[in-house]
């Protein structure tokens, strides 16, 4: 998986600290697969840009609007603990085509908490965690006490979007095949023979989506789970849809409300997506993010940041030419890179980069390796989560966009000069991403107009890697006056709810009470101050 994902501050931050040790010379290796394929599964018309009645699909029948809903007691997810007896799952059967309503349905699995206080009750309040393809189903559970406050009055509601998990998750390569990937591709080729390889192995990989989820592969786009939403809003007995977006939940919220403005309740959008960028706009983003947070790391060390950076990227390229051997496996470029940028999403995993560059400078790759591994959702018998795979089946059935190697070749001196340690990875990636994917992408940008909708908080952090804080600024922007209301995060790391007090009472307050805050609110050190 590419850090390119635009993951969860929760699936690192909190749970990377409390999984992850350092030192060693034992450990296990994570990846990142390069990307997509040949195959031709039928491909979705493209949305109209904004909302008209010729973008709109036919209603839906009353089979699926009048759903009645079984809740009953979770299943343990495929790698944790089964939730509490608090917690009860069910699915909601949407159309396979939004176009085709009365045609095959798949199912979006659900989990949900009711309100602790039935009373005061507001209604339900769903949650996406980002990738493309965090499942909410999994996640919910463990991140439930950080949303503690609003479950007295909400029905915590996760789910796992279309093309994820137990929604008819998307599946492109086993577990051999991953391992075998992240082991021989260089992700940052420099001979023909590695640029062949790794372009082989992008078709290899979307060839495989399309072999073994050729049904649902065309239909994985953020519109049609944005159709799904308000589908699910509807049988949950909602008027209005009150959401929570992190990271790439933030597009799917912007997307709601640019389909459904007149349906839009009270949402929070943190650790934001652009929608002005394309996809290689976002990689520059990202590029200019990791960068950014690197620095601000490298400072609270003590050490220059252009010297460090050079440091790690001295070591990056001895490892290209080197592997590091850990037990029966090896610490790859590519894997240290990503052992890398997972710490950068959360500011208390810092004293972990510390660690395991030490170590690595020293011969041991074992931290970094399993770093690596947290990221790539590889557990301690070499099985990989599906995340990856529903990923880039999303985002591939997102963008139109479908650079070339010879683009991407043409990015990496820019890149490169924006970040010694993620450039050339970056601008790679912009090519190993959607080429030759089987599905024909829906647009170069996604639409977050959302002219009449009621006000939607957009939180971003200035230190955020991942989804910068430039693109909050064109969230806002792009949802329309009086509809997008930025939150300006002083602070480090993806996401700023649960971490920034300030932020957190912020968000509750809108969420509880319907306080909007002025436009331009800043947080910092702990306290708010209004913008102009």
């Amino acid at each position: 998986m590419s850090i390119r994902v635009r993951m969860t501050v929760l699936a690192v931050t909190g749970l990377l600290v409390a999984g992850c040790t350092s030192g060693g010379s034992d450990g296990a290796d994570g990846s990142t697969t390069a990307a997509p394929s040949a195959g031709t599964p039928s491909s979705p018309p493209a949305a109209d840009a904004k909302p008209s009645a010729a973008a709109t699909p036919p209603a839906l029948p009353a089979s699926l609007t009048g759903q009645r809903l079984d809740w009953k007691r979770c299943d343990a997810p495929e790698n944790g603990p089964r939730p509490g007896p608090e917690w009860r799952c069910t699915e909601v059967k949407v159309p396979l085509d939004h176009a085709k309503p009365e045609g095959a349905t798949i199912p979006v699995a659900l989990i949900r908490k009711e309100a602790g206080d039935k009373r005061a009750r507001i209604g339900s309040l769903l949650f996406n965690f980002g990738g493309p393809g965090a499942s909410g189903v999994e996640i919910l559970p463990r991140a439930a006490e950080e949303y503690g406050k609003l479950g007295e009055r909400y029905d915590l509601v996760g789910f796992d979007p279309r093309g994820v998990g137990r929604s008819a998750g998307v599946v492109c390569r086993d577990d051999a095949e991953q391992a075998a990937a992240e082991a021989s591709v260089d992700l940052t080729p420099d001979t023909a023979a590695e640029e062949a390889a790794y372009l082989a192995d992008n078709t290899a990989f979307g060839a495989g989506c399309a072999r073994r989820s050729a049904t649902v592969l065309p239909h994985t786009t953020t519109s049609a789970t944005a159709r799904d939403l308000d589908l699910v809003r509807q049988v949950l007995g909602d008027d209005r849809l009150h959401y929570f977006g992190m990271s790439y939940g933030t597009q799917l919220g912007g997307t709601y409300a640019h389909l459904f403005p007149s349906r839009v309740g009270r949402l929070v959008f943190d650790a934001v997506v652009d929608p002005t960028a394309d996809s290689t706009g976002h990689a520059r983003h990202q590029t200019i993010g990791f960068q950014r947070a690197l620095d601000n790391y490298l400072k609270s060390t003590g050490e220059d940041p252009e010297a460090g950076s050079e440091r790690i990227a001295r070591l990056l390229r001895k490892l290209d030419r080197a592997p590091l051997t850990v037990g029966d496996r090896r610490l790859t470029e590519g894997l240290a890179l990503t052992g890398i940028a997972v710490t950068l999403y959360g500011q208390s995993n810092w004293p972990l980069l510390t660690q395991a560059l030490a170590d690595a400078e020293q011969g041991r790759g074992a931290a970094l390796l399993e770093l690596a591994d947290f990221y790539n959702d590889r557990d301690a018998k070499g099985h990989y989560s599906t995340q990856s795979h529903s990923q880039r089946a999303i985002s591939c059935a997102d963008s139109s966009e479908r650079p070339t190697a010879a683009r991407a070749k043409a990015l990496i001196p820019e890149f490169r000069g924006l970040s010694p340690v993620f450039g050339a990875f970056l601008a790679w990636d912009t090519a190993g991403w959607c080429a030759n994917w089987p599905v024909k992408g829906e647009r170069a940008t996604p639409e977050a107009s959302a002219p009449g909708a009621a006000p939607i908080l957009v939180v971003g952090t200035t230190g955020d890697p991942a989804t910068p804080y430039e693109g909050a600024e064109k969230m806002a922007k792009e949802l329309g006056d009086g509809v997008g209301v930025l939150v300006t995060n002083e602070g480090e790391g993806h996401g700023a709810y649960g971490t920034s007090p300030c932020v957190t009472r912020t968000v509750d307050a809108y969420l509880l009470n319907g306080k909007v805050p002025a436009y331009g609110t800043t947080c910092s050190s702990g306290t708010a101050r209004s913008g102009a």
